[in-house]
């Protein structure tokens, strides 16, 4: 899936709940509330040698309720903000309203496209990285890919386990994780 030759593993993130606050569908940029202790973090994975790539899945998108241009801006935001090094995103659905993102895909969670993008961009130790998020679907991806899987508080967590998954650590919130990277 990645190449590993000039390893360097990645931090994978999903981005509602783990470096946002969960507000279901956020729609425009001023609604994306970014946790005060975000940047602080990734500069500290950063540190650890690792990348901080957001993974996440965006149906809003399919379902009419904000375009893929304000997405864009959304994750430039995020990017601006934060530090983190990309934004790799699926705005489709199955079920959605707009006919050009109503599809079956690989990029959607749990299915693994945007972390195979990621690789191919980033040329990602996947053996050493991580997947850090807070539903079932995160965790189902992480253990696709062969990732620890870091579960956190920070948005569904635990009630967000909508599948029977046993993420390898649950943890209150991103700052939790700095402590486990090796």
């Amino acid at each position: 899936m990645c190449i590993i030759d000039n390893k360097r593993p990645a931090v994978f993130l999903d981005r509602d709940g783990v470096l946002t606050v969960e507000k279901g569908y956020v729609t425009a940029k001023k609604d994306m509330e970014i946790f005060s202790y975000v940047a602080e973090c990734i500069k500290q994975i950063h540190l650890k040698g690792y990348y901080a790539i957001v993974v996440t899945n965006q149906s809003g998108v399919a379902r009419g309720l904000f375009t893929e241009e304000i997405l864009r801006e959304m994750n430039n935001e995020l990017i601006d903000r934060t530090g983190v090094d990309a934004v790799f995103y699926c705005p489709h659905h199955p079920e959605g309203k707009i006919k050009q993102y109503r599809c079956l895909c690989h990029c959607r969670k749990p299915e693994t496209g945007m972390f195979e993008m990621a690789c191919k961009q980033f040329n990602i130790d996947i053996e050493k990285s991580y997947m850090v998020g807070d539903r079932a679907g995160d965790i189902v991806v992480g253990k696709n890919l062969g990732v620890k899987t870091v579960l956190v508080d920070s948005g569904y967590g635990v009630l967000g386990l909508e599948q029977n998954v046993k993420p390898d650590y649950i943890l209150d919130d991103l700052r939790n994780v700095i402590n486990i990277l090796e």
